[in-house]
């Protein structure tokens, strides 16, 4: 087992937009594939911000402070978003099941952070007060949804990789982010800030970890057949 350190954050012109992939995907048999897992930790001060609801507080809450990155026991960093790039192919996507869902739900996204393939999203409306769900690919207005209704459910299209901001334009505070990948190489961490991605045809790859508010790092990886690559990553802000 080979066990790397990073630690730092790479910040390109497209700072949190993944541009479109290089390779087309195929999926095919893997044959004595590797892993790649790992723990992200953030060993800096943790950041808040305030939220101070002006509207429909009786849903949206009280004012609060709220983190702008969640840290755990052992610095280990919740929500992290782990994926490797350029792969031309490998294992296939997990088994198809119900569309992937963005809820606006307390007036904040569930998931807040996810991961998906291109394609298909429910946007729903869990609240009894009117949300604005608009989606961005960098600047670019990916949706833009009025859901007035309780319950309310439209179904969209992310048609392509990228990274894909989410805010409510009838509550600024709220924010989620949507990845959007070219490949099923991607894990999301935990509580305890692990990772693990499994099945990699033997090779060397590049690995991208990104969280919201420190932004992305890139890091090169080589993944050996029936063999385990241990990356502990450090996310810091510059």
């Amino acid at each position: 087992m080979e066990k790397r350190h990073f630690s730092g954050f790479l910040v390109t012109a497209a700072l949190m937009t993944m541009a479109p992939p290089a390779l087309s995907y195929e999926v095919s048999a893997v044959s004595g594939g590797g892993s790649i897992e790992g723990v992200v930790v953030y060993r800096d001060s943790v950041p808040t911000q305030k939220i101070i609801p002006t509207k429909d507080v009786e849903v949206c809450g009280q004012p609060r402070e709220e983190p702008l990155i969640r840290v755990g026991a052992n610095q280990a960093v919740e929500s992290a978003v782990v994926y490797l790039v350029d792969v031309a192919s490998g294992k296939d996507w997990p088994a198809a099941g119900k569309t992937p869902e963005l809820d606006n739900e307390k007036c904040r996204f569930v998931p807040e952070v996810q991961v998906i393939a291109p394609g298909p999203l429910d946007v729903i409306n869990s609240d009894p007060v009117l949300h604005n769900t608009h989606g961005y690919y960098g600047k670019r207005t990916a949706f833009n949804l009025a859901l007035p209704n309780e319950d309310q459910r439209i179904p969209v299209e992310l048609p392509r990789p990228g990274t894909v901001r989410i805010d409510c334009d009838a509550h600024g505070w709220m924010e989620g982010w949507i990845y959007v990948v070219d490949n099923p190489y991607y894990a999301v961490t935990g509580p305890d800030g692990k990772f693990s991605i499994t099945d990699v045809p033997p090779g060397d790859y590049k690995l991208v970890a990104v969280q919201a508010f420190i932004g992305p790092i890139e890091m090169p990886v080589s993944v050996e057949g029936g063999k385990a690559t241990t990356l502990d990553i450090e996310l810091k802000k510059k």
